[in-house]
C-alpha cells in the first residue's frame, strides 16, 4: 500500500484560477501546506498559496522549483502543458497521470476513448477543412456543432450550425485548416453532470447528479438533486463508474452528459477535475469535490459525499458580479464565494453563490430572486 501524503506535507497545484484555489483551501484546512504555479501574479490560487511560482506551464525552471518543493503533485484544469505533465509523472509524484490530459485536451481523442470505454456520445465526424466539412455535414446533417478539437471553453471555439445559412461561420473557424469535429446537435430535455472521484486503490465514490442550465454556452445554475427520474440519475452515475474505471483515474473527474426525452444518456464532455458544476458541494455535501480530490491524490480514503439539503449554484459573472455585494448581505441563506480575480471581463467567472435549503423548490425560488436583483442592479447601472 502507498504511503498516504498527510500535513504539513505540500501539495503542489498546476494552474492558478479559481478551481485551484479552491482546492488549496480544502488542502490548507486539512493541515497540509500548498504550492501553486501560474502564469500570472497574484492568480486566485497563488494569493492562497503558501509558495507562489510564477511561471509559464511550460517551464522547465517552474515545473522543477514545483517538484522541488512538492510532495504530491495535480493539476487543476486541462489546458496545462502535456509534456510538463508527462515529465512529472516519471521523475516526481503526479497521480492523477498524463494520460487523463491527454484524452481530454484533444475532442476527438475525448470521443474514441469513450466509445472504446462503451458509452454514448453524439454521432460525430472529423473534418480540418471545407471539403471535409461538406461531406461531414452530408452524413452528420443538421442541426450540428462544430468545435475545435483543441482548446476552446464556455462556448469558445465552436460555431452552431441549425441551418445552411450558418456555414459561413464554420469556414472561419476552419480557415487555416485547424482540426475539428463536427457533431450532431443532440435534442435533450435536461444537462446533467456527475463529480465522480477515484483513489489511488481504484475505491470510487459519485457526489449528487447536477441539473445544468446554461446561458451563451456558460453554466449558469447547478440544481441538486437533478429533477429527473431515479432510474436516470442511478444510470447516469453507473455511466460516471464506468468511465472512471475505464480511464483508470485517481482524483475527481466531470462527466457532463445529454438526458433525451426517451431517457437516453450521451456523454458532452469530461474535465478531468473537479468542476463549475460541483462547487455546491461545498456547502451541500457532507464532503466538498475539493476535499474529496485531496483525499484521491494524497492516497486517503475517499469520503461519503451524501447531499446534506437541496442545493443550487449561480455563477456571478464580470458585468454584475460586483452587484452581489449589495444584494447578499439582504439575505440569510446566500453562501458567497468571491476569486479576487484582478479584471472583471464581460462573461468572466468572478465567483459564485450557493443557496441550501430544505426545500428544493424555495432554493430555487431563493436564487432566482437573488438572480434577478442582480440584473436590475446591473440595468441601473447602464442607465
Amino acid at each position: 500500500m502507498t504511503k498516504p501524503i498527510v500535513p504539513p506535507q505540500t501539495i503542489g497545484i498546476l494552474g492558478g484560477g479559481q478551481l485551484g484555489r479552491m482546492m488549496a483551501i480544502a488542502a490548507k484546512e486539512m493541515g497540509f501546506k500548498v504550492a501553486s504555479v501560474d502564469p500570472t501574479k497574484g492568480s486566485p490560487c497563488g494569493l492562497i498559496a503558501d509558495i507562489e511560482i510564477v511561471g509559464d506551464y511550460a517551464s522547465e525552471e517552474a515545473r522543477d522549483k514545483l517538484a522541488e518543493v512538492s510532495d504530491v503533485i495535480t493539476y487543476e484544469f486541462e489546458n496545462v502543458d502535456l509534456e510538463t505533465a508527462n515529465w512529472l509523472e516519471k521523475n516526481h509524484h503526479l497521480p492523477q497521470g498524463s494520460n487523463l490530459l491527454k484524452v481530454t485536451q484533444d475532442r476527438a481523442e475525448e470521443k474514441a476513448t469513450l466509445e472504446s470505454i462503451g458509452v454514448k456520445v453524439a454521432p460525430y465526424e472529423l473534418v480540418s477543412n471545407e471539403t471535409q466539412l461538406n461531406a461531414a455535414l452530408e452524413k452528420i446533417g443538421y442541426p450540428s456543432i462544430l468545435k475545435t478539437t483543441r482548446g476552446g471553453y464556455d462556448g469558445k471555439g465552436q460555431v452552431i450550425l441549425d441551418t445552411p445559412e450558418h456555414i459561413e461561420m464554420a469556414h472561419k473557424l476552419i480557415e487555416d485548416e485547424v482540426p475539428c469535429v463536427l457533431e450532431k446537435k443532440i435534442s435533450f430535455i435536461k444537462e446533467i453532470s456527475v463529480i465522480v472521484a477515484r483513489n489511488v486503490y481504484g475505491d470510487i465514490e459519485t457526489f449528487p447528479v447536477a441539473e445544468n442550465i446554461h446561458r451563451d454556452n456558460i453554466l449558469y445554475e447547478s440544481i441538486v438533486p437533478a429533477r429527473i427520474t431515479e432510474e436516470s440519475l442511478e444510470k447516469a452515475k453507473f455511466m460516471a463508474i464506468q468511465i472512471a474505471e475505464g480511464l483508470n483515474l485517481v482524483g475527481t473527474l466531470a462527466v457532463e452528459m445529454f438526458l433525451t426525452e426517451d431517457m437516453d444518456i450521451y456523454i458532452n464532455e469530461l474535465a478531468p477535475r473537479p468542476h463549475n458544476s460541483g462547487h455546491y458541494t461545498i456547502e451541500g455535501c457532507v464532503f466538498s469535490q475539493f476535499q474529496q480530490h485531496i483525499r484521491a491524490i494524497c492516497g486517503w480514503k475517499l469520503g461519503k459525499p451524501t447531499l446534506v439539503k437541496p442545493s443550487v449554484m449561480v455563477n456571478l459573472l464580470g458585468e454584475e458580479a460586483h452587484h452581489i455585494l449589495n444584494v447578499a448581505p439582504l439575505f440569510d441563506n446566500v453562501h458567497l464565494h468571491l476569486y479576487e480575480k484582478e479584471e472583471a471581463k464581460e462573461k468572466r467567472k468572478m465567483g459564485h453563490f450557493t443557496i441550501i435549503d430544505d426545500s428544493l423548490n424555495d432554493a430555487v425560488e431563493n436564487a432566482e430572486t437573488i438572480a434577478l436583483n442582480l440584473q436590475k442592479h446591473n440595468l441601473e447601472e447602464v442607465k
